[in-house]
């Protein structure tokens, strides 16, 4: 089988990996448009629920990135001031750049490897094509997937910082130009992923629109000078984005599928876009290897994997729409403030809440 995969992201690599493993005698390229140092964003996140999922389908790579994991338990919330503890849920986070390394390494040890700074170009003569390459994706531009793309409204910016922050903790504050929260976490000894957010107001209000590069970040080091407790931050392309909302009705035309963000996107504020990524590399490699044609692999995969997106998908939309009104939000006392946080996505009730995070309940 020839197979062609556009986008050397972790879904791409991983899906290349898997399949390469699984059957030698496959032809993959794998074709990149950026060079390989290339990403945005600085920590890429995973709920202990991501890497059981992980342990299961691939113990290789399991133990081949957990131990270079920032790991933590709890969840922080800061109010007025007030930090609040949720406590019970894991997650761990790892620098995107090397998180890409590890996966181009589990590549090259199948003996696949990227083509850099190249384009995608004609992708006929190929018995699969796989259209990893992100929200932006060139390849689905060439088939009727029925793509809708909306935006969130709130502006965020993906920035990093060398202070260390020891969980992910949700931080909100206050200026005379609005409402401001930054997502931030470890993702390595050195380094903790710092990301900014307004919303559509405030941002008018700051007049970020006349600034550049130096003065966004003085600006913004002195709105989160409390956070920040007098570290810099430090920019990756950290320009101000609306997040983008990705959909397609169909997941395949012909024998082009869609994977990663190309077929769908989930706000990062539930930490899932790198698990849905894998996994969907994962269910490919599956119904490809259950199938008797690619025409029922693509089939396949998309009705054992839609369900589960789905699921997904809506906590990730409940939890946009929550940040796009965290400035309303921020009206309740710190301890409500943090209820309405935690229980944003839809997934988390009380009685659930309680078996994982009974001090929380509790208020002790």
């Amino acid at each position: 089988m020839k197979v062609l995969v556009a986008g050397a992201g972790p879904a791409g690599l991983y899906f290349s990996y898997l399949l390469k493993r699984r059957d030698p005698r496959c032809e993959i390229r794998i074709v990149e448009q950026n060079p390989p140092q290339a990403t945005f964003g600085f920590g890429v996140v995973f709920s202990d629920r991501a890497l059981e999922f992980l342990q299961a389908d691939d113990p290789a790579t399991y133990e081949l990135i957990t131990p270079q994991l920032e790991a933590w338990v709890d969840i922080i919330v800061v109010h007025r001031g007030e930090r609040i503890v949720i406590d019970g849920i894991g997650f761990a986070a790892i620098g995107r750049l090397h998180f890409l390394r590890l996966m181009q390494q589990q590549a090259a040890s199948v003996g696949v490897e990227p083509e850099f700074n190249a384009a995608v170009g004609d992708i006929s003569g190929y018995d699969l094509v796989v259209a990893a390459d992100g929200a932006n994706s060139t390849v689905r531009r060439g088939a009727d997937f029925g793509t809708r793309i909306t935006h969130c409204t709130n502006k965020f910016a993906w920035y990093g910082t060398p202070k260390r922050f020891e969980k992910l903790t949700q931080s909100f504050v206050e200026n005379e130009h609005g409402s401001f929260n930054v997502h931030h976490y470890p993702h390595s000894p050195g380094m903790s992923t710092f990301v900014v957010e307004c919303d559509a107001a405030t941002w008018e209000r700051a007049r970020f629109a006349t600034m550049g590069e130096t003065q966004t970040k003085v600006y913004l080091e002195r709105v989160y000078a409390s956070v920040l407790e007098g570290a810099p931050i430090v920019s990756n392309k950290s320009i101000w984005r609306n997040f983008p909302n990705v959909r397609n009705e169909r997941w395949y035309c012909g024998n082009v599928v869609l994977i990663g963000d190309a077929l769908r996107t989930a706000h990062f504020s539930i930490g899932s876009g790198t698990r849905l990524a894998m996994e969907d590399a994962i269910a490919l490699n599956k119904a490809l290897a259950e199938e008797s044609s690619i025409e029922k692999a693509l089939a396949a995969f998309e009705a054992a994997r839609r369900p589960i997106v789905d699921k997904l998908v809506a906590a990730a939309d409940a939890s946009a729409a929550w940040y796009e009104r965290f400035p309303e939000h921020m009206k309740l006392a710190p301890r409500d403030f943090a209820w309405s946080y935690i229980q944003r996505s839809g997934r988390v009730d009380p009685a659930r809440l309680r078996k994982i995070s009974p001090k929380f309940v509790d208020g002790t």
